[in-house]
């Protein structure tokens, strides 16, 4: 394949996707992925499968798994029907546009670590409903693995042993009790082939599956959680919980060189901005620079420039700010920005702004997709925000809370945790939803199904999403090698193009000359997972970055 420059073409593009007949699902932790299957076998459809999938990984992937998060399932039924659930968390009632900061009017880690970092958990609710809307088994069941394995425990990994001992887990999760007892194994730390058990969450999860996710909001454990959140300086109250709900939301549409876009809308900023930059690249023609080049580098590095700009000013969450959605994805729009782009030299970010919209004409996070056996599918992404949320488990309900306070602009203008620049649409407010990355796709081509599609990894989820897509659609890589393949990602601000491991020396040096301020050898730009539906086949690939799992049967 003559476009194929990178240096790791021999062993990131060596691996072949997973490929069955049936069915498949791929999930950011093993464990995780054989539950899924494990209730697909036992008559569960694609939305059953989610949300067991979602409940274990709260057990067996406590970076990102969870219960105390929030997130997105986009689903298409095999009618062709889709749909997209949002159970973004919320700002608490109490919530204050200045709570983080201080009397110098600059930013606190208090929207990072800590009680006052969590928004109002929506992961019980939107599995709820996604089981409500769509499932087939008992909700009982979907949550019967989750339970056995934190009740029984399961065998520590190698990658998760890793994760507990690092760095960023000491700091996140130091000064916690319980997280410290739990996840810290006490200050022993866990190895590989270590016992984990979880009681306490076990014991919550006991609970959600007897008297249903109300008990979340409004039992036991909403009322434990509440008299935490008094008793810690935390904001989340028991009314906050008991107006918790889940939305159901009408997905974007776009198009793509002949395929069909399904994709997030607001207060996702991912499906609007994969769109926005295809539409754009469609104008380019980038595809003809060849993968891997430094024009293909520097047209992909400055159509994401103009969006995250774009971003940062218009989008927040839509039930609280207008957000001129028709027009930013407008093909006028699009031609407009594309002709701002200069072929052979890179933009100052400090020089470039938001777009002039036409006239009105009418952020550590975990990914699953799955297909099952009549060709529903389902892309969902769901979030503590940074790896382990705030670094808080909750005592006597065992599980982590998330950060997505951090999510919002605790002061416009100034960069948060993924160093992305926020507005004031994206402003702190009382139940608002802050904005997000998360990007879950599905595309189809001629009404069918071809790929199911998400990613985690802040603010480089959108365009790690968009590069595993276009690697397939215009590169006709399989499934796994369009993941593996080294990606890019900039966002704006800073201004810094940032090149994983794998680009060529050559054309770093090509893209310095251009003008871009290059960073290279970065571990990842997200972590993609994903399914293509190719000539009868599933083919399953997890990111080559992670320990992900695809299988099926």
């Amino acid at each position: 394949m003559r476009f194929l420059v990178f240096l790791l073409v021999s062993s990131a593009l060596a691996r072949d996707p997973v490929r069955t007949r049936k069915v498949m699902v791929v999930a950011q932790e093993p464990i995780a992925t054989d539950v899924g299957v494990e209730i697909l076998r036992k008559g569960g459809n694609a939305y059953d499968a989610a949300v067991a999938v979602g409940f274990a990984l709260a057990v067996t992937y406590p970076s990102a798994g969870n219960i105390g998060g929030g997130g997105f399932a986009l689903v298409r039924t095999a009618r062709g029907e889709s749909s997209f659930l949002d159970f973004r968390e919320k700002a608490p009632a109490k919530a204050t546009r200045d709570m983080y900061l201080d009397s110098k009017g600059q930013p606190t880690r208090e929207s990072v670590i800590g009680w006052r970092a969590a928004g109002v958990p929506g992961t019980v609710r939107g599995l709820a409903m996604l089981h409500a809307k769509y499932g087939k088994l008992k909700w009982g069941q979907l949550l019967a693995p989750a339970i056995r394995l934190a009740d029984r425990g399961f065998e520590v990994s190698y990658a998760l042993a890793r994760g507990l001992s690092s760095a960023g887990a000491k700091r996140m999760l130091s000064g916690f009790a319980e997280s410290e007892r739990l996840y810290r194994n006490g200050g022993k730390l866990f190895e590989a082939g270590d016992r984990m058990r979880l009681p306490e969450l076990a014991r919550t999860l006991k609970r959600i599956a007897r008297r249903g996710p109300d008990e979340f909001y409004t039992g036991e454990t909403a009322r434990i959680l509440a008299g935490e959140m008094a008793r810690n300086g935390g904001l989340i109250t028991g009314e906050d919980l008991r107006n918790y709900r889940a939305v159901e939301r009408k997905p974007l549409v776009g198009n793509y060189r002949g395929h069909e876009l399904i994709a997030a809308p607001p207060p996702s900023s991912g499906g609007i901005g994969m769109i926005h930059m295809m539409a754009m690249l469609e104008r380019l023609d980038y595809a003809k620079a060849g993968l891997g080049s430094a024009r293909h580098a520097h047209l992909l590095a400055e159509v994401m420039r103009r969006y995250y700009a774009d971003r940062s000013f218009f989008l927040g969450d839509p039930d609280f700010v207008k957000i001129p959605l028709a027009r930013l994805l407008s093909a006028e729009y699009a031609a407009s920005r594309a002709g701002t782009i200069e072929p052979e030299r890179a933009t100052a970010s400090s020089a470039l702004d938001h777009g002039v919209i036409p006239p009105e004409e009418s952020p550590e996070t975990t990914h699953l997709s799955i297909v099952d056996g009549q060709g529903n599918a389902v892309s969902l992404t769901y979030t503590l925000n940074g790896g382990y949320g705030c670094g808080v488990t909750v005592p006597r309900l065992g599980f982590l809370l998330n950060n997505e306070m951090d999510d919002f602009s605790a002061k416009p203008g100034t960069p948060n945790m993924f160093g992305a620049i926020g507005g004031e649409a994206n402003a702190i407010a009382p139940n608002k939803r802050m904005l997000s990355s998360m990007t879950p796709t599905i595309v189809t081509r001629n009404g069918k199904l071809l790929m199911v599609v998400g990613a985690p990894g802040g603010t480089r989820i959108i365009t790690g999403v968009m590069q595993a897509i276009l690697h397939v659609l215009d590169f006709k890589l399989n499934m796994q090698d369009a993941i593996d393949t080294p990606r890019l990602h900039h966002q704006w601000k800073p201004d810094t193009l940032y090149l994983e491991r794998g680009w060529s020396p050559d054309t770093v040096a090509i893209l310095e000359r251009m003008g871009h301020k290059v960073q290279t050898g970065i571990a990842s730009v997200a972590n993609v997972h994903g399914i293509l539906v190719e000539d009868q086949w599933l083919q399953g690939a997890p990111d080559g970055r992670t320990n992900g799992k695809a299988a099926g049967y």
